[in-house]
């Protein structure tokens, strides 16, 4: 399996290149990154090449490729990949609007190459082991799930709403509407939403309350924010509280760690251990691609995600 790397704009970049290298039967090929010095120093970094014309580098032999980019590029280049014959993992949030993002999936039908979206806490143990007990049946019914995905600012081209599409809210929304949607097979039909700005993000929105009803009537909250500081443990958390008829549950995908206290300005940091959700996504792309299966995290599966997160700044705004 040959794949290359379009754009390090985002930090995810770094740790699916690292997956890459992981793997016996992966040839990382090469970067494609049209800011020169930022391309250069990871293709250096990773020992392989780098391209700045996007043309040449869709012209090489490989199967698949990774898009990295700011969120405002992810259709550009998925719409060029598709057209080149590539399979194509895309991160997170698919698109920033729901046209680009249904237009990215019928080029990928079209032109009959995978697109898959970067959800990686679907491979979390603890959020798996919690999606075990639920098609077990041991919860009973679902009732209600609370969420949260709270985690620092990233700053950057993060906090420019014309090149993210959005703040907390689209970052830190999408993942775990992506977890309830996949734990209950049923699709979200109201959104509720309080926006906000608390802890220093500028104009964009770094904080949010979401309230969400299922089409089987289940509810949920969710808690998205940039709220943790920088000397925080660790970058932040993604949890589920899950109540059901018969028992409740909850999972936390970053909660497998031990404590390292250090005399640093950054004393306690939260190591984690156990399974490595972004290794565990690169193999599932990889084995999609090998096998011929669908996509276990379907362009759909962005888009649905996306719009519940769209739906809320339209709530928030609308009071609706």
């Amino acid at each position: 399996m040959r794949i290359g790397i379009m754009s390090f704009a985002h930090m995810h970049a770094y740790s699916y290149a690292d997956c890459i290298g992981k793997l016996t039967n992966v040839d990382f090929v090469g970067i494609f990154d049209d800011n020169v010095i930022r391309g250069k120093e990871a293709a250096d970094h990773y020992n392989t090449k780098y391209y700045v014309d996007q043309n040449d580098f869709l012209s090489l032999d490989m199967d698949a490729v990774i898009i990295c980019s700011e969120n405002n590029r992810h259709k550009e280049m998925v719409l060029s990949a598709a057209n080149a014959g590539k399979h194509i993992l895309c991160e997170k949030p698919i698109a920033t609007n729901l046209a680009d993002a249904k237009e990215m999936i019928t080029a990928c039908e079209d032109n009959g190459v995978i697109l898959q979206i970067a959800f990686p806490v679907r491979f979390s143990e603890p959020i798996m082991r919690l999606k075990t007990l639920i098609d077990r049946g041991e919860l009973g019914e679902i009732v209600a799930f609370r969420t949260t995905n709270r985690g620092q600012n990233p700053g950057g081209w993060f906090v420019d709403a014309n090149i993210s599409g959005g703040g907390a809210v689209l970052d830190h929304t999408v993942h775990m509407v992506d977890i309830m949607r996949w734990f209950l097979g049923k699709e979200v039909v109201e959104v509720n939403a309080l926006i906000d700005t608390f802890f220093g993000a500028g104009e964009i929105d770094d904080a949010c309350l979401l309230t969400l009803e299922f089409e089987n009537g289940v509810i949920a909250s969710h808690d998205a924010s940039w709220s943790r500081p920088h000397v925080y443990p660790i970058w932040g958390d993604a949890t589920i509280e899950v109540i059901g008829t018969k028992q409740s549950a909850s999972a936390s995908a970053f909660g497998e760690y031990f404590r390292m206290y250090r005399s640093v300005d950054k004393p306690l940091t939260h190591v984690l251990y156990g399974t490595d959700m972004d290794l565990s996504l690169i193999k599932d792309f990889v084995n999609c691609i090998e096998s011929g299966k669908e996509p276990s995290i379907s362009g759909y599966d962005g888009l649905k995600a996306l719009e519940v997160a769209l739906l809320a700044y339209e709530s928030s705004r609308s009071g609706a």
